[in-house]
């Protein structure tokens, strides 16, 4: 007997007195869901995936979109997604894909946590007419500066620094591939901090030549597929990034589906076209501390030591010994990615049910570092679900440099976060390669946007900063004081090392 249909997720409805038959709608969905019949615009609700475009582009506002119009018999335990997890795959035999971050209603720790601000004895800061010190170096610090004085009375630094990047502000736009998103996105992201004075990551799809032109202020990435790597990518780098895991999938590779790797995708990447982009789960070449620092420390030679290498790993139980290990392999720079973080395509059940939330990643990281005394050794970068400019300066006062951040940058840009990139069908031109989809996203207006998020959220750092009677962001890095938990257990305060609300 056939399972048989399921309730459908949404039902889409037209108002027919608003709807003059412009057929916008059926131009600017491409999954589907419209269709003209007569002097009607017919529907079809079942391939609705919530991405709000047709609504968005219709000039009467006559379309609705209602949620869960019918539903299962509620159940506490057998509920609608796992009905129809097993629904889905009792019919195709197959893992079940999805996209952007974690959909369960896990509680946020960011959430829970309250920033301290100044009052009477220890005043707070205005940022408006005081200087605020934002500007962020990502890399190895040393653990003291040597000066020597000549004969004519300057004073030189003896002490040789190693390469950093200088961020004006300590927010960077994470990795995202060409092939997981279009090349419009990636030149909208990258004209965006190249205005900002920051940094965005290429993924591991290579690097476009119509990027070239904001090279330094992308980093390039190496995950264990290779893709598009050789000596010209790694030295048009402003940094270079190993990809070991990922915080929407720990444990396993990268896979973009064939049908998003076009002809210019397949020769960026130096694939066939058309065939699945699959990392492997490890890098085959790296399975200790000692083989990590050996690539270290090759890419570091390829480019003639003067690129800083950071390692990307996703947040796991054991992340603050594997971070202490990254430390000691030469890397300049440790990104951790926690279980928030979002992704093109990911086997349902890792995005959902692998991992740890980057807040206590970041914060046992930063105190392992610390205890060991080599947290200058490394920089870290926390990513993995920071959705304003509060998260990152939680972030940072748990421990992290700087943050990187990625499907707020998608939504900056006209993201609705449907969750289906995966399928290339991405209506805002941002997760797809058709051409005719591509080419709705403006990259001028989009990089604009992003432009703007970056500034408003940096003003926002810099007012909490003021709040907190802090002009500097280095006094913030790791100030716990600055933050008090409010309805956490004692155990997740332990590990963020804080004090609850009223101490």
């Amino acid at each position: 007997m056939s399972i048989g249909s399921v309730p459908m997720k949404y039902r889409v409805t037209i108002d027919h007195d608003q709807c003059m038959l412009c057929e916008r709608c059926i131009e600017n969905c491409p999954y589907g869901v419209y269709r003209k019949e007569g002097e009607r615009i017919r529907i079809n609700s079942r391939n609705c995936v919530a991405c709000h475009r047709c609504i968005a582009m219709c000039p009467r506002d006559a379309i609705s979109l209602e949620e869960k119009p019918q539903d299962y018999r509620s159940h506490p335990v057998w509920t609608r997604e796992v009905r129809e997890a097993i629904y889905n795959q009792a019919r195709s035999g197959k893992i079940i894909l999805s996209g952007m971050g974690n959909a369960l209603p896990y509680p946020s720790i960011f959430d829970r946590l309250v920033l301290d601000a100044c009052q009477v004895t220890n005043p707070s800061i205005d940022p408006l007419r005081e200087p605020m010190e934002l500007r962020t170096y990502i890399g190895k610090k040393p653990r003291k500066l040597e000066l020597t004085r000549s004969p004519s009375g300057d004073v030189d630094l003896k002490t040789t620094l190693a390469p950093n990047l200088q961020c004006e502000t300590p927010i960077m736009i994470g990795h995202m591939s060409y092939g997981a998103i279009s090349l419009n996105a990636q030149m909208s992201l990258a004209r965006a901090v190249s205005e900002t004075g920051t940094f965005m990551g290429t993924g591991e799809g290579g690097l476009h030549e119509l990027l070239y032109p904001y090279q330094d202020h992308m980093i390039v990435q190496v995950a264990s597929g290779r893709f598009g790597v050789n000596i010209d990518y790694l030295e048009r780098g402003a940094a270079i990034e190993i990809k070991i895991g990922q915080g929407a999938k720990p444990g396993i590779g990268g896979h973009l589906p064939g049908e998003k790797v076009c002809l210019d995708v397949s020769c960026t990447r130096m694939i066939p076209e058309g065939s699945d982009a699959i990392s492997p789960a490890p890098h085959h070449d790296i399975y200790s501390i000692e083989d990590l620092k050996q690539l270290v420390r090759s890419l570091k030679e390829a480019t003639e030591w003067k690129k800083p290498v950071f390692v990307k790993i996703a947040a796991v139980h054991n992340v603050a010994a594997i971070a202490a290990g990254i430390a000691r392999s030469s890397a300049d720079a440790v990104v951790i990615d926690g279980f928030r973080g979002g992704t093109g395509a990911a086997p349902r059940v890792f995005r959902d049910h692998v991992g740890i939330p980057i807040e206590a990643a970041i914060a046992a990281v930063d105190s392992k570092l610390r205890k060991q005394g080599i947290r200058n050794e490394v920089s870290l970068i926390a990513s993995g679900g920071l959705r304003e400019s509060a998260d990152v300066v939680k972030a940072i006062a748990l421990g992290a440099d700087a943050v990187y951040i990625g499907t707020a940058a998608l939504v900056a840009m006209g993201c609705r976060v449907c969750g289906t990139c995966y399928r290339g069908l991405c209506p805002w031109g941002i997760a797809t390669q058709r051409p005719d989809l591509v080419k709705r996203l403006d990259t001028e207006q989009a990089s604009a946007q992003v432009s703007n998020l970056l500034h408003a959220w940096t003003l926002e750092i810099s007012e909490l900063m003021g709040a907190a009677g802090i002009n500097s962001i280095e006094s913030l890095r790791g100030n716990r004081d600055r933050l008090r938990g409010y309805l956490l257990d004692e155990s997740i305060m332990k590990v963020l090392d804080v004090k609850g609300i009223g101490a």
